[in-house]
């Protein structure tokens, strides 16, 4: 493994928390929209990741076999809606968006989730940070050894 991949691993890293705490940062200022475009409730949304992965060529594949342990990365595999959760019901039939019998759909946000996947989201970004930050120091090292 070369020296700059680490920065691109622990970059990637960043990159894809970052797109993460975009995601929740949404889901929260959604949590009180009973009305989207398409006339349904907001539904909370939820990031999967995966590993970066090039080409599927003969030299990948070579790589790969020889190299199997070192990693390239991590991408934003997709961005899907929980259909899991169903959406929250509540009995309020001065609300607009009340049906017939004075129910309101709510998102199926918790906030207690979001700030909990928040807590880890971040967390995870400051450890890509701190090795990023220790590769920077460790290259540093190197090139003043080479003096």
């Amino acid at each position: 493994m070369s020296m700059f991949s680490s920065f691109n691993i622990n970059a990637s890293g960043m990159t894809a928390q970052r797109y993460r705490m975009d995601i929740i940062a949404e889901n929260v200022a959604n949590a009180e929209t009973t009305r989207t475009k398409d006339g349904t409730p907001y539904r909370r949304k939820m990031v999967t990741f995966e590993e970066k992965d090039s080409k599927t060529n003969f030299k990948h594949i070579l790589s790969k076999s020889i190299d199997q342990y070192s990693g390239k990365g991590v991408k934003v595999h997709g961005v899907y809606e929980d259909t899991v959760q169903d959406f929250i019901k509540v009995y309020d039939p001065a609300h607009p968006d009340a049906d017939e019998n004075g129910y309101v759909l709510y998102p199926n946000v918790n906030i207690v989730q979001e700030m909990t996947d928040l807590i880890d989201t971040t967390r995870s970004y400051e450890a890509n940070s701190t090795a990023f930050t220790a590769s920077k120091a460790m290259a540093l090292k190197g090139l003043e050894i080479a003096e």
